[in-house]
């Protein structure tokens, strides 16, 4: 699997999540798995560049090539200087932003916004690929099937992106009006799969190996991205690897090497955030990866209530101490229900 000039070693891919895919919580996943990790994204105003979140989410120290940004905006040359400004501090592929739907993305006519004018949109990609280019850097562009049900142009979109030079086009299998309730569909992913010659990496609900086995045949993708699925469970790259290799699922990890990566996490995202912002960002991470264990929910709650990261660390290390007396193995949350194979392609 290439983007561009670069070998990834594998075609399971981070998603990019705001508030979640930080550079700590990015190099746990390639560690774990990923093939490919893309970071929180980045607004493309200039007035916004030093403010502590942004110079956080730009933070790239340490982390494994190819270091991909993603990068939002409405205007076409502050997305080309975007791109200029994050090559010119490390990055190594740019990622346009068309997927978001957030509504204080959107209300600004960013994100998922954008597909709702097309022309806009492809003079973004085009202006984006024109400043990259010089510098032997690709772009690649995350999109939603649509705007509405009623307006999916994913397919339109994706051959004008194509013609104007992107590398790779990711699409989530929901509308911006969808939000992330309902179903991911995938035949608007296969779709552009068919109708595009670079690579199409499909996202969207795959949260088990079975359905990543699935998607990839439903779609003809040639790799898959995974978001939610991977909050307090970063090894699901490792599991779907594993499965797709063999078609055999892999033990679960012991819950002492959980423990061990997730305190490792933890030291990481101290590092970047500091005391007071390293405590409170990280309650969310511990929180997902504990709230299905056996007393898991009790723990999260007086950790919550916890106010300096020795403490908190220390908690999360006796935690997952008592658990591993009981269960040497990690506890396997309650198996998800089927999904028909005719649902896969609806």
């Amino acid at each position: 699997m290439r983007i561009g000039p670069h070998e990834l070693p594998n075609r399971l891919f981070v998603a990019p999540m705001a508030g979640v895919t930080d550079r700590p919580f990015r190099q746990l996943c390639k560690r774990l798995g990923a093939g490919h990790a893309v970071s929180e994204m980045v607004t493309s105003r200039a007035d916004l560049r030093d403010s502590l979140k942004t110079s956080r989410r730009l933070n790239h120290d340490g982390e494994s090539a190819p270091i991909a940004v993603q990068i939002a905006g409405t205007d076409a040359e502050m997305m080309a200087e975007a791109a200029r400004y994050n090559i010119d501090r490390g990055a190594q592929i740019i990622d346009i932003n068309m997927g978001c739907p957030a509504k204080k993305v959107c209300n600004k006519w960013a994100g998922s916004a954008l597909m709702q004018d097309e022309a806009l949109a492809l003079d973004i990609v085009a202006a984006v690929v024109e400043a990259s280019a010089p510098h032997g850097v690709p772009v690649t562009l995350k999109m939603r099937t649509g705007w509405c049900q009623q307006a999916r142009n994913a397919v339109t979109i994706a051959r004008g992106a194509e013609a104007r030079g992107v590398a790779m086009v990711t699409v989530h299998g929901r509308t911006r009006e969808q939000g992330y309730s309902g179903r991911a569909e995938y035949e608007t992913i296969a779709a552009v799969k068919a109708a595009l010659s670079i690579p199409v990496c499909a996202n969207g609900d795959i949260d088990r190996p079975e359905k990543a086995r699935d998607v990839l045949a439903a779609t003809g993708a040639d790799a898959i991205m995974i978001g939610r699925a991977a909050q307090g469970r970063p090894w699901i790259f490792q599991e779907i690897a594993h499965f797709l290799a063999t078609g055999e699922h892999a033990a679960p990890p012991a819950t002492l090497q959980v423990r061990e990566w997730l305190l490792e996490h933890l030291e990481d995202h101290y590092g970047l955030y500091g005391e007071l912002a390293g405590v409170r960002t990280a309650r969310k991470h511990i929180g997902w990866a504990v709230h299905a264990l056996p007393g898991g929910e009790d723990f999260r709650r007086r950790m919550n209530r916890i106010e300096t990261t020795a403490e908190q660390s220390r908690a999360v290390h006796d935690f997952l101490g008592e658990l591993a007396g009981a269960h040497p193995l990690w506890p396997e949350a309650a198996p998800l229900p089927a999904e028909p194979v005719d649902a896969l392609a609806a």
